[in-house]
């Protein structure tokens, strides 16, 4: 199960920096999460500021 990015994403960027996979890229209006890379370990849900990220 990967995570997901929600709409409260404010786009600051701490969650592509945490990834250790890479699976987090700039999109157009916020971040995304390739769920094919996601190992799900969390730690880019645990730097959000706005809590934006969750379990799929």
């Amino acid at each position: 199960m990967a995570h997901v990015i929600n709409d409260e994403c404010i786009s600051c960027g701490s969650c592509e920096m945490e990834c250790p996979v890479e699976a987090i890229s700039e999109g157009d209006d916020k971040y995304m999460i390739d769920p094919d890379l996601c190992t799900d370990c969390g730690a880019c849900a645990d730097v959000c500021a706005v809590d934006a990220i969750h379990p799929e």
